[in-house]
């Protein structure tokens, strides 16, 4: 696979509004499209009687989607612009549609849609972003396109508390943040049409699948798995340890904030830090965090989980992106597409685990304590390579 240009495009003139075009299409994408389900989940559970495996089967059908969308993005060949606004469409639509319907089975379907929708945003997006930003000098700003995540799930983690304090059930969180959605995809497909970079088509190609190509594959596929445990069933922790509380409904806003701010500081602060050092230092940090909750399951432990894996794990998006540029060169884009698709084999296993468990043997604590396993193990892999540079 390799990248080549739209005919008639030109370099944009102004980085910021790349960095903010990149920004709200993954704050839409992930923020909304991935996670949205996360702070809705405990009003399905009050409004529709879900239990934590109905919520697993759910949260696996989107990363299924995930999967299968990243895989799709690296064998098709499609223009970056018009393949980013209609998965922004999707995603919207997928998501106020959860609102009209009471069938599980439609409820996976459409978490499937959104999951595949969010997967080609990402990747097309990233490869947007990083390239055009590099071109023009701006790399600084990168962090500003990966805090979009953190914003969005923020944004919406704050919409679901108003819609719980407002007694106005899931059905309603659904439809408002599928209109946000709506809004924000038409923002910004205006922005990146009004300035348009040269819009990347992907297309397949050889890849040197070498030692470092899997040794990349293999770490984002362990800190696939690490992360998603906390990052699907953290506000339902906090629900069951804190009750009806606004410290319990403010723990996934927490995650979020720590997730917008975390990736701005690393890309201004720890400039001169090697991706690969950075992604090391990160994954001991969200490791911490697993073990912290798994532990102790109450307000200190949930609070340090929300910290930790929020603050750390849209670093190592970035980081890993910044590694498969630096180690793929030319095949940068392949790497990355093949990096998302272990990420979201990885991130399937989580809820997955946690669906055929018995209730006695505490699914949450058994998920985080093998999660921070494999990010160790990961953690030691990437340790291997000495040839990194900044």
């Amino acid at each position: 696979m390799y990248a080549d240009t739209e005919p008639g495009s030109h370099a944009p003139g102004n980085a910021t509004s790349v960095a903010a075009a990149g920004a709200a299409a993954l704050a839409i994408a992930m923020g909304i499209g991935r996670f949205a389900f996360t702070p809705i989940f405990p009003l399905m559970q009050h409004d529709m009687g879900l239990d934590v495996r109905a919520g697993a089967w759910l949260a696996t059908a989107n990363y299924v989607g995930y999967f299968a969308g990243s895989l799709a993005a690296v064998w098709l060949r499609m223009p970056t612009i018009p393949t980013v606004a209609s998965s922004l469409a999707a995603v919207a639509f997928a998501t106020a549609l959860m609102s009209f319907t009471d069938r599980f089975s439609a409820w996976v379907a459409l978490r499937f849609a959104a999951g595949a929708a969010s997967a080609f945003v990402l990747v097309f997006v990233s490869a947007w972003a990083l390239e055009q930003l590099a071109r023009l000098g701006e790399g600084r700003l990168r962090g500003v396109v990966f805090s979009g995540v953190g914003a969005g799930i923020a944004c919406s983690g704050v919409l679901c508390w108003l819609v719980d304090l407002a007694s106005a059930g899931s059905r309603s969180a659904w439809l408002l943040l599928g209109i946000a959605a709506l809004g924000g995809g038409a923002a910004v497909h205006r922005s990146m049409v009004s300035a348009p970079a040269n819009s990347i088509r992907l297309r397949l190609q050889r890849v040197p699948a070498g030692r470092e190509f899997w040794r990349l594959v293999l770490c984002y596929g362990a800190f696939g798995f690490a992360y998603i445990v906390p990052a699907t069933f953290l506000p339902v922790m906090a629900k069951s340890v804190l009750g009806d509380s606004a410290a319990a409904a403010l723990t996934w806003p927490l995650f979020g904030g720590a997730a917008a701010a975390s990736t701005v500081l690393a890309a201004r602060g720890l400039a001169s830090v090697t991706p690969r050092r950075l992604w090391r230092v990160s994954n001991l940090v969200m490791a911490a965090g697993l073990v912290a909750v798994a532990g102790s399951a109450n307000a200190v432990g949930i609070a340090t989980a929300a910290v930790c894996v929020g603050g750390t794990f849209m670093v190592i998006t970035m980081a890993g992106m910044q590694e498969a540029r630096r180690v793929g060169g030319p095949h940068a884009q392949p790497y990355i597409a093949a990096m998302t698709t272990a990420f979201a084999a990885g991130q399937i296993l989580g809820p997955v685990a946690i669906g055929l468990m018995p209730e006695s043997a505490h699914p949450f604590q058994v998920s985080m304590i093998a999660a921070a396993a494999l990010l160790l193990g990961a953690t030691w892999a990437l340790g291997g390579n000495h040839s990194e540079s900044a």
